[in-house]
């Protein structure tokens, strides 16, 4: 899997470009889940060759967002609420124990860092009513829960989260964009920061994790109203 680090630099390699062209198609829903990815058809889209294009989507199987049909191609993994209450009792267990050895390591370095991430996340969530304000936000989201558990001095359970927030992040959009479920995301992040700088460590991880909870209750509402 490529490192969640290199989202803001530019791509090194066509495989790259095409793998972050692709990513970012299946996330935002413009691939569906389950779509057949025929590499004759996706060439022109993505102006790449069929070989960059097979190295891509062979990355992205190691995401988890593209499975192999063997003879038959790659497809979009599909999406279902078994699947995403797997990933959120995974992010809550591990996401939380981040959080517990952030705060009990993080300096004043790691605060400060940590007030800039949710100030500009702040700014973005003023611009949410167009879709590129969705975007803004979506970035600035993942960097203020990175930033929260960046004084955890485990790069492997940094390493498991990066994947697990990014196969929540399909699920995240359905459920936030629709609105099934009311909710004031801002101040859920507002009570998470102010319980991460007070040092509570038992209210932040309650907080976190009723944060990451809501999400998958917003989207099986959802999928059980269609």
């Amino acid at each position: 899997m490529l490192e969640s680090s290199t989202t803001n630099s530019e791509p090194k390699t066509l495989v790259e470009m095409a793998y972050r062209k692709l990513r970012r198609d299946i996330i935002e829903g413009h691939l569906s889940p389950g779509e057949k990815l025929r590499v004759e058809h996706l060439k022109e889209g993505y102006g790449v060759g069929a070989g960059t294009l097979r190295e891509a989507l062979s990355l992205l199987m190691s995401d988890a967002l593209v499975v192999s049909e063997g003879q038959r191609g790659f497809c979009v993994a599909p999406v279902s609420i078994e699947d995403f209450a797997d990933i959120t009792k995974a992010r809550v267990m591990l996401e939380c124990e981040a959080l517990r050895q952030s705060i009990t390591l993080g300096d004043e370095a790691w605060e400060a860092d940590l007030l800039a991430a949710f100030h500009r996340l702040s700014k973005a969530e003023e611009k949410l009513v167009d879709e590129g304000g969705r975007e803004e936000w979506e970035e600035r989201n993942r960097i203020f829960h990175e930033v929260l558990i960046a004084a955890c001095p485990s790069r492997w359970i940094k390493h498991f989260l990066a994947i697990l927030y990014h196969q929540a992040e399909r699920y995240r959009r359905i459920a936030l964009y629709h609105q099934p479920i009311p909710r004031d995301v801002h101040s859920e992040h507002e009570d998470l920061l102010k319980a991460t700088m007070d040092r509570n460590v038992n209210l932040a991880t309650a907080i976190l994790a009723e944060h990451i909870e809501l999400t998958f209750q917003a989207f099986s509402k959802l999928v059980k109203e269609v």
